[in-house]
């Protein structure tokens, strides 16, 4: 509806210029057209009589005078009128929103998606957790985050590359391997023998009871091969890492969330990346020496101190292998880079932009976007849930999956905005009730497919043709809000792209389930007459197919039974 309505004000500037009200040569300011927060002022509202005051050497008012009257008829504008300052407010007619219903059947799955991202591609990077342990409900939370950008992203015309970044080296995957080792050799934690670094949970002796006998793991490609031998650490780092990454890659797939990319830290080094980076920043002039360490003048770029690349005893920091690798989404051609973390990474933002423009190669500001956040908190019974006994010390996603499904978790996960605070509710996602959101969406989505099953039981005709052909017949009121509702999905989508919050079709989707079981309580659907019955069945598919589109791009399933 958008677009026909900025192609409407269009043809009106355009004939304003025509007439000599505005310069010939004047082009089109960058106007909005919105939905007014109340549809008592309109369907619809633009400011463009307001931006083209100035060059028309009038007051705003009496330019959207003008333009209100250039405005070419249509028969989908019921009325305009003028408000305030110089808002031209549009009241569209039911006709509009009858045609935006059938578009909706028309289009079917592609309805909402637009070409805005132009195939451009964008990379997500997101979980990106080291192969120590299980998966915990944060990461599940950025799982579903990053996931749903992604889906977002590419409903809004972008070439979307889903990655996951983790370290197979360093300090914790050395834990890893000795945590594993102690365990093959028949120690626990408490024990003497014990590691005092070591990880506790039970999972640990899983991963060394597998090592133990052997047992195979296929991991993106290639096998690894328990080595049996408790003394070769090497192997055992090996099988560990594979072992853990594997039961990541599984966890996540019943969550519904894959990747596209895997990269490893360890290949920045193997590959030269890294070097590759202390030369270009060196070449940069952007470097110093000091204490003898190489450090990065880091401050030039909005860092709030210069950093050490490179230590006294020639190890690197953390931060350097971080440009490294966000260099290689550069130079991988992403025209944008999005990383979803958790709140406790935002120290590191600055510095990593700040290294990738001291590289002086092009990179824009800004470069990576981040997506940050909160903590989880898990509740049962009114008390925290903090423990997994596999874990030792933190709940893990399958816990929670286990417990209440992957849709829920998936909802639940994603319906705040990322930077709040939220606090998961097991006892309402288990809930099948108007209370718990996610069955009351999907009940809408089930009760349509129980309309066509009822239809098909009593031997009544079901024709989408002739119900899209008496569309305009329905004008009722209930009707029209659930048609209304409808029409915002296309806007809903891409603004939860450009703003980057997936939450936002959560939200979108409970309005449209509460005007659908709204109207569902107040029409009867299923009557004699075939015109009237198929006119509704029509409205109804299209809301069914709206609701599946918006749970689709939250990796939420749409059941035709509940």
């Amino acid at each position: 509806m958008k677009p026909q309505l900025r192609a409407l004000i269009g043809q009106g500037i355009a004939a304003l210029r025509a007439n000599g009200t505005l310069p010939a040569d004047l082009l089109p300011p960058d106007f909005v057209v919105e939905r007014p927060k109340t549809r008592e002022h309109g369907d619809f509202a633009t400011n463009a009589a307001m931006l083209l005051a100035k060059a028309a050497r009038s007051n705003p008012r009496a330019i959207a005078q003008q333009l209100l009257d250039a405005l070419p008829a249509n028969e989908l504008v019921a009325r305009v009128d003028i408000a305030g300052p110089g808002f031209i407010n549009f009241h569209l007619a039911a006709s509009a929103y009858q045609r935006e219903t059938a578009l909706v059947l028309k289009e079917a799955g592609d309805y909402g998606r637009n070409l805005t991202g132009n195939g451009q591609t964008v990379g997500v990077e997101y979980v990106s957790a080291n192969p120590t342990g299980p998966l915990h409900v944060g990461h599940g939370r950025a799982g579903a985050i990053g996931d749903c950008i992604a889906r977002v992203l590419e409903a809004n015309g972008w070439n979307t590359k889903r990655e996951f970044y983790y370290n197979d080296a360093g300090v914790q995957i050395e834990n890893l391997a000795l945590s594993t080792q102690a365990r093959a050799r028949g120690f626990k934690p408490g024990d003497a023998q014990w590691p005092e670094s070591a990880y506790n949970g039970d999972y640990i002796n899983d991963v060394a009871q597998a090592y133990l006998t052997g047992a195979s793991v296929e991991l993106e490609g290639s096998t690894v091969v328990g080595a049996k031998d408790p003394d070769d650490l090497d192997a055992i780092r090996r099988f560990a890492v594979a072992y853990l990454r594997n039961e990541q890659n599984q966890d996540l797939a019943a969550f519904g969330v894959d990747f596209d990319i895997y990269f490893l830290e360890s290949s920045l080094y193997k590959d030269g990346k890294v070097e590759e980076t202390v030369a270009q920043l060196n070449a940069s002039g952007h470097t110093y020496e000091e204490g003898g360490a190489l450090w990065l003048r880091s401050t030039t770029f909005g860092d709030d101190k210069d950093r050490v690349m490179r230590k006294s005893d020639g190890t690197y920091t953390y931060f350097l292998p971080d440009v490294a690798y966000h260099l290689s989404k550069w130079q991988r051609g992403y025209v944008r880079a999005i990383t979803e973390l958790g709140a406790d990474h935002h120290g590191s933002l600055a510095r990593v932009r700040a290294g990738l423009q001291a590289l002086d190669v092009g990179i824009p500001k800004g470069w990576p976007e981040y997506v940050l956040h909160q903590m989880v908190t898990v509740m049962r019974g009114g008390e925290e849930v903090k423990l997994s006994k596999r874990a030792g010390s933190y709940l893990t996603l399958r816990d929670l999956i286990e417990e209440v499904g992957a849709d829920a978790v998936r909802w639940f996960l994603i319906a705040r905005k990322p930077d709040s605070q939220l606090t998961f509710d097991i006892d309402l996602a288990r809930q099948q009730s108007n209370d718990n959101p996610v069955f009351y969406v999907q009940y809408a989505h089930a009760r349509v497919c129980s309309l066509l099953r009822q239809a098909q039981e009593k031997g009544l005709s079901v024709s989408q043709a002739e119900g899209i052909a008496h569309l305009n017949s329905i004008d009722d009121a209930l009707s029209m809000t659930l048609m209304y509702e409808m029409s915002r999905y296309p806007e809903v989508v891409e603004a939860a792209g450009e703003a980057l919050e997936p939450h936002q079709i959560t939200q979108y989707l409970r309005e449209l389930a509460n005007a659908f079981h709204t109207w569902y309580a107040g029409t009867p659907v299923l009557v004699e007459d075939s015109a009237e019955r198929n006119a509704k069945l029509a409205l109804a598919g299209a809301a069914r197919q709206v609701l599946a589109n918006g749970l689709g791009l939250l990796g939420v399933s749409a059941p035709e039974k509940m």
